[in-house]
């Protein structure tokens, strides 16, 4: 069974159709201003910390960009899917470890900020090591 039909990617592929469009609902949500100030992480409205949340727009759109590209070349079987699909994972992974030790730097836990960030931290490891392992992204 080739690497990218196993059940572990399968999987991951529909997480990161998920994740990638979450992105962008995200920052269309924060960039809206719908996030209820009572969902919102510790102090939201400071201007520093809106801009350490903006920060994450550019490494989040280029995960989620790599992410759709790579599902997409991935369904008409063209090799460049693989290594974009690794692009992508480790770029939704650097994404979820940039805001995980950032609150914990400050001493901030929150499970309702810590949940979706150990997620994006996390959920990319199988496939990455599949991948990797199995040569996927130079064949």
């Amino acid at each position: 069974m080739h690497v990218l039909d196993r059940p572990r990617i399968r999987v991951t592929k529909t997480l990161m159709l998920v994740t990638d469009v979450g992105f962008v609902a995200y920052f269309l949500v924060v960039g809206l201003a719908l996030i209820p100030p009572e969902w919102a992480f510790a102090d939201y409205a400071d201007p520093l910390m809106a801009d350490w949340n903006w920060s994450f727009l550019w490494i989040d759109l280029l995960a989620s960009a790599t992410g759709l590209a790579s599902l997409w070349l991935l369904r008409r079987r063209d090799r460049s899917g693989p290594p974009l699909m690794l692009v992508s994972l480790v770029l939704t992974m650097a994404s979820g470890l940039m805001a995980i030790a950032f609150w914990t730097l400050r001493g901030d836990f929150s499970p309702a900020w810590w949940a979706p960030n150990l997620y994006l931290l996390l959920f990319p490891v199988p496939a990455i090591l599949a991948l990797v392992r199995a040569g996927a992204f130079t064949k």
